[in-house]
């Protein structure tokens, strides 16, 4: 459920940050974007292979039906919705430009599905399938290495977001208190699409959900600030290119 999810939501996003290059006024950004869109596309052709190249020959060899990673069973309501708002808050910028619009979409992905959705599960899955950290299981070196490097790329992502909010607050664009707003509508969907009801959950692999739910507050917060005060520093567009990742 996990891998199918990761490589839904890396195909979602690649589809949906078009409106946002194209809203784009400054040419740097637009070429940030671009590298992202790129990037992305790699996280989605990880996961599509890792399906069709690692489960499927599982899956033979079991005698099970051979799945797909797009299959409606593996995301409940909560994952559809968030996805489904991103992509509306994205397509309003192409409307309507203002100011507003490009804080709540810098929020649904930047600081919401990347920032808190993703970043956080990349960790969990980091920890889980990490060899030092349990031994005794079979060690999966490529979707491990996969992880280590995708995370490395949306945290890249999530730099952009952070420094275009930080530019529309301390400009006086957009009131803080709208930042607050928007992410705080989307976190009751991010906590469904955690909450994983229909799948076992072992209390011996991997962080436990209240270490995951500490690890996302604290890190979404330590951004929170970042933005917000005047006096704290986010990474410019030059450093952020400068950080490499799977999609380089």
């Amino acid at each position: 459920m996990g891998v199918a999810r990761f490589g839904a939501g890396e195909q979602a996003v690649t589809e949906d940050l078009a409106p946002l290059a194209t809203a784009l006024d400054d040419i740097d950004d637009q070429l940030f974007i671009t590298t992202q869109l790129y990037e992305e596309g790699k996280h989605t052709d990880h996961f599509d292979r890792y399906w069709r190249e690692v489960i499927h020959p599982v899956e033979e060899e079991l005698g099970f039906e051979t799945s797909s990673p797009t299959d409606e069973k593996w995301f409940n309501e909560e994952y559809n919705d968030l996805f489904e708002r991103n992509e509306e808050a994205m397509h309003r910028l192409l409307d309507e430009p203002t100011p507003e619009n490009f804080a709540r979409a810098y929020c649904h992905y930047h600081l919401v599905i990347e920032g808190i959705l993703a970043q956080t599960g990349y960790y969990g899955l980091q920890q889980a399938y990490s060899k030092d950290n349990h031994p005794d299981l079979p060690y999966l070196p490529g979707l491990y290495e996969g992880f280590t490097l995708i995370r490395q790329d949306e945290g890249r992502h999530v730099g952009f977001g952070m420094a275009k909010l930080k530019e529309l607050v301390s400009e006086g664009d957009v009131d803080p208190s709208l930042l607050d707003e928007t992410v705080n509508e989307l976190l009751p969907l991010v906590d469904g699409i955690a909450a994983n009801p229909d799948e076992e959950y072992r209390e011996d692999i991997g962080p436990s959900p209240e270490e995951l739910q500490q690890f996302a507050t604290e890190k979404h917060l330590q951004r929170m600030e970042q933005i917000k005060d005047a006096a704290e520093d986010v990474p410019d567009l030059e450093s952020l290119t400068e950080l490499e990742g799977v999609g380089d």
